[in-house]
């Protein structure tokens, strides 16, 4: 009989959705993906999706910071 797995690695889930894991750690954290941590590991349900990305992409804020100095 063979067991189907339950749960990924967070390196696991990273390649599935070609994420990084430091991002998937820090979703975690923020309780945005759902996950168990047993020992120093963390568990993800394989059916988890990670959430929309709502960082901003478009390039509007770009040099956002910079101010114009022709006075």
């Amino acid at each position: 009989m063979s067991e189907e797995k339950q749960f990924l690695s967070v390196s696991e889930f990273g390649k599935k959705y070609n994420m990084d894991t430091g991002r998937i750690r820090r979703l975690i954290g923020e309780g945005r993906i759902q996950a168990t941590k047993i020992g120093s590991q963390w568990i993800i349900p394989i059916d988890q999706v990670p959430p929309a990305d709502k960082r901003v992409k478009s390039g509007k804020y770009r040099n956002w910071r910079k101010t114009d100095k022709t006075d």
